[in-house]
């Protein structure tokens, strides 16, 4: 008897999460540094209308 080939599924299958949590990883970044960029923003408008207050 010959030996069974190996399957390449599980292979497949852990190289298809990977690619899967790399694209999810970048998203979620990219999501975070829009929400920080955002978060500055709102806060130097913020201290823009307290500064004329001020006066």
């Amino acid at each position: 008897m010959s030996p069974k080939p190996q399957s390449s599924k599980p292979q497949n299958a852990s190289s298809n999460r990977e690619d899967r949590l790399k694209a999810a990883l970048k998203a979620n970044l990219a999501r975070r540094k829009e929400q920080a960029r955002a978060k500055a923003g709102d806060k130097a408008l913020a201290d823009k209308t307290e500064a004329g207050k001020g006066r």
